[in-house]
């Protein structure tokens, strides 16, 4: 007798493995416009910088993202961040693998060494119950076999919210609001957040990086705005 385990979370047909979470015709529809592989914003070829990265590269090496930030895939990110639905991370995890699965076949990345997330602060960390970009990271270490410590990054003050903020705000809004307490140096990095916008909050978080010597970083994220 066939049993359903669990229904697809975008079309809500049932799933054959329901540890996957997306059914495969649903999977084969995120798709994401031809992107830089370095900053991740639209460009004519997904194998070479951008004009911009040429003329000003960010300070990371590489951008993996599943899709730009657009539905259905915004929706499910929404939901893990502000609906208390945790169970979505390893399903959204499993995208992201795909995705770096893809770019590392066609030499865009390396194995990182060390798969860090971007911190919240702790007192909206206890508000959500949870920093959704460590439920991200932690399936993705064991999968990749990298190393990860959920404290490696500390957001040292409260800042308000980045989505509210002005991209020349958001700069200013986060200078100095981040401790790296692992020594890092000489190591490949994955620094990992669920969205990325303007760019400013991983920016931030690289100049850090860079300073302690990195190897190499790489930007991990669900969607790119573009």
């Amino acid at each position: 007798m066939l049993t359903i385990g669990g229904l697809c979370w975008l079309c809500r047909m049932p799933l054959h493995l329901s540890r996957h979470g997306i059914c495969s015709y649903c999977l084969r529809h995120l798709t994401a416009p031809p992107a830089c592989p370095r900053c991740g914003l639209p460009s004519a070829s997904p194998d070479l910088p951008c004009g911009r990265c040429l003329r000003q590269p960010p300070p990371w090496q590489a951008l993996v993202a599943v899709t730009d930030f657009r539905p259905p895939l915004s929706h499910l990110v929404h939901r893990l961040k502000f609906s208390h639905t945790p169970e979505l991370a390893p399903v959204l995890a499993r995208l992201l693998l795909l995705r770096w699965l893809e770019a590392h076949r066609h030499g865009r990345v390396v194995r990182p060494h060390q798969v860090i997330s971007v911190p919240l602060h702790r007192r909206r960390q206890w508000r959500r119950g949870y920093n959704q970009s460590d439920l991200l990271a932690v399936p993705l270490a064991r999968w990749l076999g990298c190393g990860y410590r959920e404290d490696t990054l500390q957001r040292t003050r409260a800042t308000p919210a980045q989505r509210a903020l002005t991209a020349a705000r958001r700069q200013r809004n986060l200078r100095g609001a981040f401790h790296c307490g692992q020594n890092l140096a000489g190591c490949h990095v994955a620094l990992l957040d669920d969205v990325v916008t303007t760019g400013s909050t991983v920016a931030e978080i690289c100049a850090l990086l860079n300073r302690a010597g990195v190897a190499s970083i790489q930007i991990w994220c669900l969607c790119r705005t573009l």
